[in-house]
């Protein structure tokens, strides 16, 4: 069989080099896509919400409609019975809603109070027995630093605030509320909010490789694996924190490459580098490395930049999260800071307590009595062995590069970035680069025991998501050296089709176990 180049005698090298540029793209929009259908093929089952709720409600009817009937009531009276009771019911019964765990529920709770109450305080919510089913997190604490004692998120609390803004607006123009068009707003905001994120961050890994990419291939490989071989497209669909601080870590890497590499000595690069990359730490708190890297890079190369223009914005960022913080807690420490000391929240443990919904006493998820811990998920007991966990996170069933292994690329790229001698130098990206993901993940694996949990209940490594726009970047020279000859480009091609895979498995949630947990769990039956 002919090649292309063979089949096309005559015909200008530009041509020939379109055609072959086409076909790779093609060869890697294939692999996406049996990976994307591998996935979502593997998770396949029945899960209908609705259609439990309508045969609970009818089986509630039939048997209301039972009683009413041996009491006595006939026809129209009857059946206006029926509707009343059917309306009430129906309110009962309701499993469906937009949020899809308690992690997300938690910060949803937050920015419902903050622009229907206008508090931080989520009881009026979480102890109502109506909002209860539908409301409850199990992420949140008790204090009294605002005087009465009261519920709040868990979650730090700058995210949830500017979120709350985007509310305010949509229930000006809408009308809509969370409490009564929950599923309207909540598309609403993840629309706005994760869909624009997930294009910049693809929109940034364009420009990454057009300027640090050297062929075809490679670059199309890149910005491949951002759009359908990460976990940022799986956790696109319910609100959280990394995505946002991986579109941040995108922006904030993207004006340093500027200034690194392209010598700009623009002070705008560097108010942007500081704004995105204090946001990022704001939001997500192990990304403060990132902010102290990328901060100490721009000192070595744009110093009085740096120090004029560079430092008040990341200060101003960082204050707006405290001011935040502490508005909602009277505090500059974070909740998490409340965790470790006292035996409950009246002793310093905001995480243990009890609260009453209707008549129910409910204690807290969080409690360490041995009762409590045998209560809790498996995962959330935390990994008795720090080896264990550290295998467990790198190439076990929360594996970094086990679930997405085009990651291991990535480390070959970094090594790359180090040691060759190219103009300019990319020894300034991956020594950042390195630094900030061995910095994050030497804190994750230090640990205690209850922490070492994976994240929770979850379909991939969540503390590391904000890394992998460096990852993508990392990623550019090892995917170039793949494009010389077919046995690399298929390597290449393996490695993204598990990685697609991973990141769709999750078909409809990505709060699930990892398709290679589950593999664990089912083959040891």
């Amino acid at each position: 069989m002919q090649s292309p180049e063979q089949s096309l005698p005559g015909r200008s090298t530009p041509e020939v080099s379109g055609r072959r540029t086409r076909y790779a793209a093609y060869s890697l929009l294939i692999v996406l896509s049996a990976g994307m259908i591998s996935g979502r093929i593997l998770a396949v089952t029945a899960v209908d919400v609705a259609s439990i709720e309508k045969m609970r409600l009818r089986s509630s009817v039939d048997r209301q409609r039972q009683q009413l009937a041996a009491q006595g009531l006939r026809g129209e009276a009857l059946e206006d019975e029926l509707a009343d009771f059917r309306i009430k019911k129906a309110k009962q019964l309701r499993l469906s809603r937009p949020f899809l765990s308690a992690n997300d529920r938690s910060r949803w709770c937050t920015i419902r109070a903050l622009v229907d109450d206008g508090t931080y305080a989520i009881d009026q919510i979480v102890t109502d027995p109506a909002e209860y089913p539908r409301w409850q997190t199990i992420d949140q604490i008790k204090h009294a630093q605002t005087g009465e004692p009261h519920l709040y998120s868990s979650k730090p609390t700058l995210l949830p605030t500017l979120l709350a803004a985007e509310y305010f607006v949509i229930q000006k123009l809408t009308g809509w509320t969370l409490a009564d068009q929950p599923f309207e707003v909540v598309r609403a905001m993840l629309l706005v909010t994760n869909v624009p994120a997930v294009i910049l961050i693809l929109w940034v890994i364009v420009q990454l490789v057009e300027r640090l990419g050297s062929t075809d291939w490679g670059r199309i490989a890149v910005v491949g694996t951002a759009a359908g071989g990460t976990f940022l497209t799986t956790f696109a669909v319910v609100l959280n924190n990394h995505l946002i601080a991986a579109t941040c870590t995108s922006i904030a890497f993207f004006a340093v490459v500027k200034i690194w590499i392209d010598g700009s000595r623009e002070k705008r690069w560097v108010m942007l580098a500081a704004f995105f990359a204090s946001l990022a730490m704001a939001i997500e708190l192990p990304a403060g490395l990132l902010l102290a890297v990328l901060g100490i890079g721009c000192l070595w190369f744009v110093p009085r930049n740096t120090l004029l223009y560079g430092l008040p914005v990341a200060l101003a960022v960082l204050a707006l999260a405290v001011s935040t913080n502490v508005l909602a807690h009277r505090t500059v420490l974070p909740p998490y800071a409340f965790r470790a000391e006292g035996e409950d929240w009246q002793s310093g443990n905001w995480y243990v307590y009890d609260y009453r919904v209707g008549q129910r006493v409910i204690s807290s998820y969080w409690k360490t009595d041995a009762d409590s811990m045998q209560a809790r998920s498996k995962i959330d007991r935390g990994e008795p062995s720090q080896q264990e966990y550290i295998v467990q996170s790198l190439i076990g069933h929360h594996g970094i590069f086990s679930l997405t292994p085009i990651w291991i690329l990535s480390v070959a790229g970094v090594m790359s970035m180090l040691v060759r001698r190219v103009t300019p130098s990319l020894r300034s990206l991956g020594f950042a680069i390195a630094t900030v993901s061995i910095g994050c993940l030497a804190f994750y694996f230090s640990l205690g025991e209850e922490s070492r949990n994976y994240g929770g209940m979850t379909s991939g490594p969540r503390w590391f998501f904000w890394m992998i726009p460096l990852w993508l970047v990392a990623l550019i020279p090892a995917v170039d050296w793949s494009s010389v000859n077919w046995r690399r480009r298929l390597l290449t091609g393996c490695l993204l089709f598990f990685s697609v895979l991973s990141a769709n498995y999750p078909t409809w949630n990505p709060w699930v176990q990892p398709w290679i947990y589950d593999a664990m769990v089912h083959f040891s039956r």
